[in-house]
């Protein structure tokens, strides 16, 4: 028995690890991969119907490789993009399942990333204004009924901030000029 093997000797982990990509993959394996609950994997079953893994003895349950994409394109929609789940099914019914799955143009070309807030404005490089903070574009992905998506949000509170931070840089401006009277 080596290093590299157990005491089956199966490779640790090697396989595992190395799946092809058209091979089944068990619901804890999903469950990993998508960061999401097995319960909630369960439960989505029951609300999708395009979700149909292979069942074997027991109950185990096998998804297939274009399971797993419609699971990551689920909870894309859900988790990102703010939908609820009628919106998704909706949005499922409406568009099919392989047109719904494939990436949207957000995911195929990344957005820059958000620049930090200006620092206060004693501490701050006097020619870097607060408003040349750069803003990442828009999502192409629709936000949930009435909502908007974590991205969206983070935008707006980033540009709240540098307003915020124009404001005390003019108010500073103004306070030292009203001296100089």
């Amino acid at each position: 028995m080596t290093a590299a093997t157990d005491a089956n000797g199966a490779e640790g982990g090697a396989r595992r690890g190395h799946k092809s990509e058209a091979a089944f993959r068990t619901i804890s394996e999903v469950s990993t991969d998508l960061a999401v609950p097995q319960h909630v994997l369960r439960f989505w079953e029951t609300r999708f119907p395009a979700i149909q893994p292979l069942k074997r003895g027991g109950g185990r349950r096998y998804y297939r490789p274009e399971d797993v994409a419609l699971l990551k394109a689920i909870r894309d929609r859900l988790y990102d993009d703010g939908f609820t789940i009628k919106g998704v099914q909706k949005l499922l019914a409406e568009q099919g399942v392989e047109a719904f799955v494939a990436p949207t143009p957000s995911a195929v070309e990344p957005a820059p990333p958000v620049a930090a807030p200006a620092a206060a404005p004693e501490a701050r490089d006097p020619t870097l204004l607060p408003f040349d903070l750069p803003l990442a574009a828009a999502p192409h992905a629709p936000a949930g009924k009435g909502g908007i998506t974590a991205r969206q949000r983070g935008e707006v509170e980033l540009a709240i901030r540098s307003l915020e931070a124009m404001k005390a840089a003019l108010d500073e401006a103004l306070q030292g000029s009203a001296g100089n009277i």
